[in-house]
């Protein structure tokens, strides 16, 4: 394969890797222990699955190939009624059972994000599987291996705006218990799709929840396209094409900024897992005044690795160390005041050499081996701006706490009014742009301000101002295993209020006082 088109992504180490095969073993008891009980769900909960029967039958003709991947045991699949059906499942027991009820289709024990095979179908199904994936964009990329350039994908998921509804009829028994809940809106299943090079040709939401109750059918349709009740919906249905050819992936190079201050414990694991990306990846390391032996351990990795990575390290003031920021008196030079993740993301943009600019958070809480998503999406020109996302999968225990997640919640609302784009999460440290693009960025930084002490708004601000594509790239978030946090919730609260007033000027109230006048 052309190496300027191939997307594959890389292995991922041990490292990471451990973890998710313990959470697949999971996942595959977890069902194996239900499969017995599957059927019984599937028939009290009838009027869910008749609607789905129906409207994927009305978007497959019968006769035809077809691929399911999460097939549970084989209802579905069967009542597709196609010429040749295969059927797939991480849980070998709901495939005998499968095995077992329909012997005219043929059921295997896969994992849907590592997908094995060469022959290629009419229609790939996946109904309500994406919710329960560690990483939809993996299931995504496979299923091209699968596809011819007329074949059809089709996703169905629950609406996320009524989580709290589906989570109590789960722990009533009502409905078959997930193993996980990602809880994926159509917004966020048409940017995935996009990312891994799919077209969208159709998204629909149906089925009402009233339409589940006992007494409520008839009511349901008599009132289903009345205003605003489309948010009741239970069903969303995504209707996608792959992309042929797929987008040509440019060989850029690329650097990737790793602000720091006392991450000793991070530098060896950030060098070591960082994936090749492009025709050069640079990293490098903006150290904001260590104390720990920061310093020290990004000189032995630059010696340890020369010739081999291209590693470099930048200070953010002439001189070393100095106190902890928060220490410093008020009438300390400017450059110590100025210490910041910040004011790091900048020296490092304007220091750094790759024609992709990629931050990466010094304590690993976004793994390293998502960063080839966010290169690849550059280089292929699918966005202007990629914006992490940490809130599409669910977080590690102890990733972050409740009032941060709340905050982010909000601020992610807020911002996506204000700047007239989706931002899912405003706090995310993991953002990609092209050089040029950044360019832009500081030639407007004025407009507002720089006070920005994360480094997030400020291109955030920018990007929406200059109108450039922003796309959100969900990432896997994860605890901090070394090092403590520098966030301060009420001191950081505060500045976020801030901007969030100055961005509210800018964007939204200039806007109303010229169409006023």
């Amino acid at each position: 394969m052309d190496a300027l088109h191939d997307w594959r992504q890389p292995a991922l180490p041990d490292l990471d890797r451990a973890g998710d095969r313990e959470f697949k073993a999971q996942v595959r008891g977890h069902y194996d222990r239900l499969a017995e009980r599957r059927d019984g769900w599937y028939r009290r909960n009838r009027r869910y699955h008749d609607y789905l029967e129906v409207r994927l039958r009305s978007l497959i003709p019968a006769g035809r190939s077809v691929l399911e991947l999460g097939c549970g045991t084989g209802n579905l699949l069967s009542a597709l009624a196609p010429s040749v059906g295969v059927g797939v499942d991480l849980s070998p027991a709901m495939v005998e059972i499968s095995r077992v009820k329909y012997t005219g289709l043929t059921f295997e024990v896969q994992d849907a994000e590592a997908l094995d095979g060469e022959r290629r179908f009419d229609f790939i199904v996946a109904s309500d599987l994406i919710g329960e994936l560690l990483d939809i964009s993996a299931m995504l990329e496979r299923l091209h291996a699968v596809s011819t350039d007329d074949t059809r994908l089709i996703l169905t998921f629950h609406n996320p705006a009524l989580e709290a509804v589906l989570r109590i009829a789960q722990r009533l028994g009502l409905t078959m218990p997930p193993a996980r809940q990602n809880w994926i809106g159509p917004v966020d299943a048409v940017g995935l799709l996009r990312l891994a090079d799919f077209e969208v040709e159709r998204v629909h939401s149906g089925l009402l929840l009233p339409a589940l109750l006992p007494g409520f059918h008839a009511l349901a349709d008599a009132v289903h396209r009345a205003p605003l009740l489309g948010y009741l919906n239970t069903v969303n249905v995504i209707v996608a094409r792959p992309m042929r050819p797929r987008p040509r992936v440019w060989p850029l190079s690329c650097s990737v900024i790793i602000p720091c201050r006392n991450e000793v414990g991070n530098i060896e694991a950030a060098v070591t897992r960082m994936p090749v990306m492009g025709s050069h990846t640079e990293i490098l390391f903006v150290d904001g005044a260590s104390t720990d032996g920061t310093v020290e351990r990004i000189e032995a990795m630059r010696r340890r690795f020369a010739g081999g990575k291209d590693i470099r390290l930048l200070h953010q003031v002439p001189a070393s160390p100095y106190p902890d920021p928060a220490s410093v008196a008020p009438d300390a030079p400017v450059a110590m005041l100025r210490l910041g993740k910040g004011d790091a993301v900048r020296k490092g943009f304007d220091a750094a050499q790759g024609e992709v600019l990629m931050i990466l958070d010094a304590d690993l809480t976004v793994p390293p081996e998502d960063l080839p998503r966010f290169f690849h999406a550059i280089a292929s020109d699918k966005a202007d701006f990629l914006n992490g996302s940490r809130l599409l999968y669910p977080m590690e225990e102890r990733a972050m706490k409740f009032v941060n997640y709340l905050g982010n919640k909000l601020f992610s609302a807020l911002f996506t009014w204000m700047l007239g784009q989706r931002i899912r999460d405003t706090l995310c440290g993991t953002k990609a742009l092209r050089r040029d693009a950044y360019q832009r960025i500081r030639a407007g930084r004025a407009e507002f301000g720089d006070f920005d002490p994360f480094g997030d708004f400020d291109l955030l601000f920018g990007a929406a101002r200059l109108g450039l594509r922003i796309l959100d790239v969900p990432v896997r978030y994860r605890r901090r295993r070394s090092g403590v946090t520098k966030v301060r919730v009420v001191r950081h609260g505060l500045l976020l209020i801030a901007m969030s007033i100055v961005a509210f000027r800018k964007f939204k109230l200039r806007g109303w006082v010229r169409k006023w006048r």
